[in-house]
């Protein structure tokens, strides 16, 4: 795990780097948690005691470094679209089922 520490101590960036494939369940669980799910996921966390803990358990799998102090915002940003986005496809395939 690398020591990367924001400058006002905030939000890590953490890639997974190696597949889960092979690797303990607990392991699996581990980056389920962190909120990666697949070789490549970024996730901009915070930093704090029991995210850094996390990424211990799994140091060989993940590449941890400073975000940027826009990064979490952004990330926020797109999360709050895809949910919008799935909403309004829900909504779309509940009025296409009733008018059936």
């Amino acid at each position: 795990m690398s020591a990367a520490r924001t400058s006002d101590g905030t939000h890590l960036r953490v890639t997974q780097v190696r597949s889960s494939i092979g690797t303990k369940p607990k392991h699996r669980g581990t980056l389920r948690a962190l909120g990666l799910r697949g070789l490549g996921a970024t996730r901009v966390l915070p930093d704090r005691p029991e995210i850094r803990g996390m990424i211990a358990r799994v140091p060989h799998l993940v590449e941890v470094a400073a975000a940027g102090a826009g990064e979490a915002g952004e990330q926020q940003d797109r999360q709050q679209a895809a949910r919008r986005a799935h909403r309004v496809a829900e909504q779309r395939h509940a009025e296409e089922r009733d008018t059936r």
